[in-house]
């Protein structure tokens, strides 16, 4: 158990808790690009409880300002893009990318007033179709070279969900390996030839066995955590026979990224974004090893439960997330339909929009947990304490290039051998992707 000062020490993220201290050091996900797509590329965004506008110019360059207008406070989301910046509607205050006020066109036409204005400005990329924001001091960290980051944008496709929570305990659902066999437990086995885009709906690698047979068999994993360059690596091992292991990889991304395997194929990158305290964005982006990805196929498929322009799940609390009885007997374990999205956001939700931890009872299977939250209290204290050393992940560019993969397999190797057999899976997958296989020789 935590106290409850603990607990908000974690979980908090405005401009002044310990944690957005924290997370302010890194490149946060802020808006998919498809997301300025259309006649107005301009979207109202708020990131780590702070309410900005995004935009790209006349030029096309990428900007990110803090939301109301310097001069009298309007919502510079309702401004006009033109004349190499973002215009208020109220008095017509020009700004560029950068925050400079360009212009204040009811001012006397010799005015340099103007020149005296700073809008607060972020700066923002584009990676693999995700707009990530840096909102710290100083220059921001070097991205890494991660799959999803180095794959081409024809081998990548990215996607957001809202969850009404708080972001520690939506990204704790993903560093913890047993929750599956439970959550996630599905009573038939579906054609795993049309699993594409699904997740845990395909076979094994080097097995025809479905990964929902494992879940739903062996529902009592040995988990092993162990430290990485990047933050964890987690490895579940499920033993089928004397002969045989599932052995399923995942990491933790530090801070708050998960690379999880999907299928074969590809791979999941997610993080779990603070919008405020008491709710977060997932951003995930699915990396392809074999052939492009089908983009308008996975767009559609989540499109079936998320809705725009929110994004948010079809299935929530107001309609107690689809639940059915008779499904809950039959067919699935929660109830809750086939879309393991949906399966995490009942879970994450239901602990409340933060969840008090003052009253959890932390088992041997949640190893996982109390080792990220060790390395999440560790990082705040060093940041609040203003160490010379960066935490982790926050890299220059040297340190970034040697930040690859990670490594994420669900296969079936030799009992026993479990490390080598997913070392030796991650190298021929690589070996055989034309992307990757470059990279290998570089």
């Amino acid at each position: 158990m935590l106290t409850a000062e603990q607990n908000d020490f974690m979980t908090r993220v405005g401009p002044g808790a310990p944690a957005g201290k924290l997370l302010r050091r890194y490149w946060q996900p802020v808006a998919l690009a498809e997301e300025l797509d259309g006649v107005k590329p301009m979207k109202a965004v708020k990131l780590l409880g702070q309410d900005m506008v995004l935009f790209r110019d006349d030029t096309g360059q990428l900007g990110l300002l803090d939301r109301d207008c310097p001069h009298r406070g309007a919502d510079l989301a309702f401004g006009r893009i033109e004349d190499g910046g973002i215009r208020c509607a109220f008095h017509g205050w020009l700004f560029n990318v950068k925050g400079q006020c360009l212009e204040t066109p009811a001012e006397p036409a010799n005015s340099k007033f103007h020149s005296t204005i700073q809008q607060g400005a972020y700066p923002v990329v584009e990676r693999s179709g995700v707009i990530f924001a840096y909102l710290g001091e100083g220059e921001p960290p070097a991205f890494p070279d991660m799959d999803c980051f180095v794959a081409p944008d024809t081998h990548t496709f990215a996607f957001k969900g809202l969850w009404e929570c708080n972001w520690l305990q939506a990204l704790e659902v993903g560093i913890d390996p047993a929750h599956a066999s439970y959550l996630h437990r599905f009573f038939e086995d579906e054609d795993t030839s049309a699993s594409y885009g699904k997740q845990f709906r395909s076979a094994s690698d080097d097995s025809e066995i479905p990964i929902t047979k494992v879940l739903r068999e062996y529902g009592r994993p040995t988990i092993n955590v162990e430290p990485t360059n990047y933050g964890m690596r987690m490895t579940s091992l499920r033993e089928l026979s004397e002969e045989f292991t599932h052995v399923r990889v995942t990491n933790l991304v530090f801070p708050q990224a998960i690379v999880i395997p999907m299928s074969t194929e590809m791979t999941i990158s997610q993080w779990h974004v603070p919008v405020d305290d008491t709710h977060c964005y997932w951003y995930a982006i699915f990396t392809s090893f074999t052939e492009p990805v089908n983009k308008e196929q996975m767009r559609a498929q989540r499109l079936e439960l998320y809705e725009l322009p929110g994004y948010t799940s079809r299935k929530n609390k107001s309609n107690h997330y689809g639940f059915d009885a008779n499904e809950q007997m039959t067919e699935t374990y929660t109830g809750m339909g086939h879309d393991i999205n949906v399966h995490d956001q009942w879970a994450v939700e239901s602990q409340g929009p933060i969840q008090d931890r003052t009253r959890e009872h932390l088992a041997a299977s949640d190893k996982c947990i109390y080792t990220y939250r060790r390395m999440l209290v560790k990082a705040i204290e060093a940041t609040l304490a203003g160490e010379d050393k960066a935490p982790l992940m926050v890299l220059n560019q040297d340190e970034a290039r040697e930040v690859t993969g990670p490594a994420s397999i669900d296969g079936v190797g030799p009992r026993k051998q479990e490390k080598a057999y997913w070392v030796e899976a991650d190298l021929r997958r690589r070996q055989e992707s034309g992307w990757a296989s470059e990279r290998l020789s570089a």
